[in-house]
């Protein structure tokens, strides 16, 4: 059996194999070239830009007749702009449409005839293409000429787009090296917003995209570039309709950035074929001095490829033997004894998550296992290396488009939008304590406020009566009961005035012109939390510090909420997106306002007694909860809980008489998810409320995501919730999506662990209602009759 051949390859540029027994000289030479991958046993190099382009075999610019006839022949349109047709000939070149953008883009194939070329860098002998360019003017004029005819004039292929969307769908057709962008007139098209739009790509990484500006008159300063480089430009070109000045421009674009810009890549190619290869590899000097070494080894010996520098005195005593290690398997079927190297290991950390161990324990398995269980674990692997581990997958939006609407809205932080439109909401104006009326203790409250409270402890106390007689200011009222029954003034050391100054500053902060994130909302999950804290199982599970941290939390957890969610806010570009980088961007904003309300005024912060220790876990313990409303992991969290609380709940339940095991004393993990859990059900209540208010609830939402696709629409902007459009939603099928999805088995699991029958029912309830309205193919919230 032959000898398996080790490859290496020298600086000189020859890449040469040799078996392990041969002597020094060189068993077969190979050339890399570009175009279809070529294997040299299991090299493969590939590139695809070109580095040079040949001299141009062209005349001198064209005469302003010639151009005048060029333009008669091809169409291209007047000074009003008028497209070109779909194909015409010029000079032996043609313009037709590029992909669908027919009457927008035009494409020229030069006089010039230029063919693919052999070019060399370093070792490498490389096929190159001609050089393609971009135009995109909006307008035919003298400087969009100057720069076609130069393109022509150099050999290169050159494409004009009349439109921003035009452009972008040529460019990701073509991948063109050079873009030239018109950037004299704002009224056409934003010609910095098109560079940020094609930036956005993966293919603008290696392109050079040019600004050409208007010339600056003698009585204004030159503008600053710096703005143009922040959109994404590499140049500036001032104006100049001259040929030869725009064929200079290119020349020294293509000789500079766009040649080393191909020699970059080239080299990637090599040094990516390289890393796949699977035989052992040396690239030394031409003195022999190896330069990289690169060594496919079994995993078991638990060694990595180490770059060395040192001179072969004796080459087959000390090259590696590739026999030995390809040999090793040989007694018995190959497949059968594969290897698998233990990539994910981290060898310098001494504290692995547990995510990490895992995926060591199954690499170590795996090297181990025959092939068919080995490529099984690799299938767990990569689902295991994912971010999304707790996230199921939707079916087509064929399958239910209102399921998919609501899901994607709501778990996902918007697609990158391609123009310049901003959304900023406007904020409440923040009420300043000199406004604020005197705060009153509880006993205080109004005579007909005080009766709906004597009722705040049952399940179906009704929000919205709090709200109406409150003059939509029911957060504060509830919130001073509540605060007064859980002691919270007590555990904070501060006084109930100072606890009314609270609640009313993080009221004016609610919006009340948004159909449901408002402060009746906040109060809603206030009440929902206070009523979760009371049940046995919770309460034994958590100390006073969780149960102020939760109420707290219920609280603050939507104060200033827009009335938009968190995608349509990153696709809008809002102040907010930026400053979160688009990640849970509504939920970081809330608790870090609801802070900054706290602590910037004595007279309403309810923290300024108590111990800074104190303060940091329950500063954590809000944030975390107020974080876990975020819809984009609540699978996660879900499922967390189900694992660590409810299946070691019901073990401990299979061997005990007693029902209310505190389960999260002492365990501060399993503190933490019971908290997330609750305010997750909390926020999300709506439907386990009873029928009539789970019936306004649901128009409330409806109409805020109406709202919103009515204002993506009116800007442009992706529609998020296409489904939630107030002319064809079905408000009946929406609410069977988000209880299918989101509620069923999170209620579920929280009822199995705080034990709530009485939600339990009424969600049953209010499903069979929503079933029945849909059945009836009625779209509003109540029946025929009922209406």
């Amino acid at each position: 059996m032959g000898c398996a051949p080790s490859i290496h390859v020298s600086q000189s540029g020859v890449i040469y194999c040799r078996d392990s027994d041969e002597s020094n000289s060189p068993r077969q030479t190979t050339s890399v070239s570009q175009g279809p991958a070529v294997p040299l046993h299991g090299l493969f190099v590939q590139t695809d830009a070109a580095d040079a382009i040949p001299p141009s075999r062209a005349s001198g610019p064209p005469s302003a007749a010639r151009v005048r006839r060029a333009r008669g022949e091809l169409g291209s349109g007047s000074s009003s702009g008028s497209a070109a047709p779909a194909a015409t000939t010029c000079r032996g070149r043609r313009r037709h449409c590029c992909s669908s953008a027919e009457a927008e883009t035009q494409t020229s194939y030069t006089s010039v005839k230029v063919s693919s070329a052999e070019v060399r860098i370093g070792p490498m002998r490389l096929t190159q293409d001609p050089i393609q360019v971009l135009l995109i003017f909006a307008k035919e004029d003298s400087q969009s000429d100057g720069f076609w005819w130069a393109c022509d004039r150099a050999g290169y292929r050159c494409n004009i787009a009349r439109t921003p969307e035009s452009a972008l769908e040529c460019f990701l057709d073509k991948h063109h090296e050079i873009i030239v962008i018109d950037h004299r007139q704002s009224r056409n098209f934003d010609a910095e917003a098109v560079c940020r739009s094609i930036r956005a790509t993966n293919p603008s990484e290696h392109t050079v995209i040019l600004a050409v500006v208007s010339q600056a008159s003698d009585d204004h300063e030159e503008a600053s570039v710096l703005p143009l480089l922040h959109a994404g430009f590499n140049r500036r070109f001032m104006e100049n309709s001259s040929i030869i000045a725009c064929y200079n421009e290119l020349i020294q674009i293509e000789h500079g950035e766009v040649r080393s810009q191909f020699k970059l890549r080239a080299c990637n190619s090599v040094f990516t074929a390289l890393d796949h290869c699977h035989e052992a590899i040396e690239i030394t000097s031409d003195d022999h001095v190896i330069q990289i070494h690169k060594v496919h080894r079994d995993s078991g010996d638990n060694s990595q490829t180490e770059p060395h520098s040192f001179r072969y005195k004796n080459r087959r005593k000390e090259s590696i033997d590739v026999k030995s290690i390809s040999s090793r398997s040989s007694d018995a079927p190959s497949l059968q004894n594969r290897r698998y190297p233990s990539m994910a290991r981290i060898h310098s950390m001494t504290i692995e998550a547990p995510i990490t161990k895992v995926i060591n324990i199954i690499n170590a398995a795996q090297e181990n296992s025959p092939v068919t269980v080995a490529e099984a674990l690799d299938r767990v692997l990569e689902i295991l290396r994912t971010t999304e581990l707790y996230s199921p997958q939707l079916g087509t939006k064929e399958e239910d488009p209102h399921t998919s609407d609501l899901v994607g809205g709501l778990m996902t932080d918007g697609l990158r939008r391609l123009s310049g439109n901003e959304y900023v909401f406007t904020k409440n104006v923040h009420q300043s304590h000199s406004h604020l009326a005197m705060p009153i203790t509880i006993n205080d409250v109004p005579p007909c406020v005080a009766q709906l409270l004597d009722n705040e402890e049952s399940w179906d106390f009704n929000i919205f009566e709090l709200e109406a007689v409150t003059h939509k200011r029911p957060l504060v009222y509830l919130g001073l009961k509540v605060f007064s029954r859980f002691g919270v003034c007590e555990f904070l050391n501060c006084s109930e005035s100072t606890l009314r100054a609270w609640l009313q500053v993080i009221e004016a902060n609610y919006h009340s012109s948004n159909a449901y994130h408002n402060s009746t909302h906040a109060a809603d999950v206030l009440h929902a939390t206070a009523f979760f804290l009371g049940k046995e199982r919770v309460k034994g599970s958590l100390d006073q510090l969780d149960e102020v941290a939760a109420l707290i939390a219920a609280t603050v957890h939507d104060v200033d909420h827009p009335g938009r969610t968190n995608s349509f806010l990153c696709n809008a570009g809002s102040e907010l997106a930026v400053l979160y980088n688009d990640t849970a961007v509504l939920e970081s904003h809330h608790t870090a306002l609801a802070f900054q309300l706290t602590v910037k005024d004595t007279k309403c912060n309810i923290f300024k007694n108590i111990d800074r220790n104190h303060y940091r876990t329950l500063r954590q313990a809000i944030i975390d909860m107020v974080l876990a409303t975020e819809m984009t992991k609540h699978f996660e969290h879900v499922n967390k809980f189900v694992n660590s609380i409810n299946k070691p709940l019901a073990a401990e339940i299979e061997g005990s008489d007693c029902e209310c095991n505190p389960i999260g004393k002492n365990f501060p993990e399993n503190q933490i998810l019971i908290k997330r859990m609750m305010i997750k059900c909390a926020d999300v209540a709506n439907p386990c409320r009873p029928l009539d208010l789970c019936i306004e609830w649901a128009g409330r939402i409806s109409e805020e995501y109406f709202a919103q696709t009515d204002e993506e629409k009116r800007q442009g902007l992706p529609v998020v919730m296409p489904v939630f459009d107030r002319n064809t939603c079905s408000i009946p099928k929406s609410q069977i999506s988000f209880i299918d999805y989101f509620i069923t088995d999170m209620f579920d699991a929280w009822d199995a662990f705080a034990h709530l029958p009485a939600l339990m029912q009424h969600l049953a309830d209010n499903y069979k209602h929503w079933k029945t309205l849909d059945d009836l193919k009625c779209k509003s919230l109540r029946l025929p009759s009922e209406s």
